[in-house]
């Protein structure tokens, strides 16, 4: 029998998200815009990138709320030679990740919380996973019934 698949959770609070809509698909356009922000000394978190669609792309990326104004400055640098470039601006998240050794031994994990973090009406803003940890953005209000139902769900003191 496996152990429990959740046998911890963390939370980072002061996230904001960020989403690049209308970006190219361009690897060299993609590595000078994180290229920028980490010259900023800007510690980018949680990445998403959506499949590309007619030679375009967006881009999620979080990171601490503290360095949302230096990375929108970076940013909008970039809209000079991408006119239609779109930048989205999300704050007041928290990042509440769930880790368990036996996570990847064990099928329907991610269904599971999702299924508690939708009981509860909590809207999940960007996901990241590995084979043993799944992380949520979602808002600050709702991090103490996330943890509150995640807990429940798993037994966790």
């Amino acid at each position: 029998m496996i152990n429990n698949p959740v046998t911890s959770i963390s939370v980072t609070y002061n996230v904001a998200l960020i989403t690049v809509d209308n970006l190219p698909n361009n690897m060299k356009l993609i590595s000078d815009i994180f290229s920028s922000i980490a010259q900023q000394n800007i510690n980018v978190d949680m990445i998403s990138q959506a499949p590309p669609y007619r030679g375009y792309i967006n881009l999620s990326f979080s990171l601490p709320s503290d360095d949302l104004i230096k990375a929108i400055s970076t940013l909008n640098k970039f809209k000079k030679d991408i006119p239609d470039l779109r930048i989205e601006v999300d704050n007041n998240n928290t990042k509440l990740s769930v880790y368990g050794e036996n996570m990847k031994d064990l099928p329907g994990v991610a269904a599971r919380l999702f299924t508690i973090l939708a009981s509860n009406s909590i809207e999940v803003k960007l996901v990241t996973t590995s084979e043993v940890d799944i992380s949520y953005l979602i808002l600050e209000k709702d991090v103490d019934k996330a943890i509150n139902a995640i807990k429940k769900e798993y037994n966790i003191q």
